[in-house]
């Protein structure tokens, strides 16, 4: 196996881990869009939320120092249009109830048929969207 599927199989091994720690130990689902919604609506209330998005922000600023290339806009994208990006995702995961996390890990692994529908649904237009752009705007 290469470095590059090696490190991807141990990311997803991570997360599964994460999200199985979470619902074992919390009974919650790992969604982060709900989370971080939770933090938004009800700040006074469960304190692991708060907990949990400061690490997800430690666990990147700590990356970040040891290995500041992988953070590196790769793209043809100005760094505005990746925040206006990451802008609509954050519109679809209230749109769609739900974030990948939530959705794709969390629900397919529980079998859940709306989350079956709303990843397909994400992922179809995730593509859709990204070849429109690609083909309007020009890019890689």
């Amino acid at each position: 196996m290469t470095e590059s599927i090696l490190m991807a199989v141990l990311g997803g091994v991570l997360i599964g881990l994460a999200a199985s720690l979470m619902l074992i130990f919390n009974g919650r689902v790992t969604g982060i869009s709900g989370i971080v919604n939770g933090i938004l609506t009800y700040p006074q209330e469960d304190w692991w939320r708060g907990t949990f998005v400061g690490g997800l922000i430690l666990g990147g600023l700590l990356i970040h120092l040891l290995e500041p290339q992988l953070f590196e806009n790769l793209s043809d994208r100005s760094s505005g249009q990746v925040i206006l990006a990451g802008f609509i995702v954050g519109f679809g995961t209230v749109l769609g109830s739900g974030c990948t996390s939530g959705h794709g890990v969390c629900g397919l692994a529980r079998l859940s048929p709306r989350s079956f529908y709303a990843t397909l649904t994400f992922m179809a237009f995730g593509m859709l969207t990204a070849t429109g752009v690609k083909y309007l705007f020009g890019g890689k």
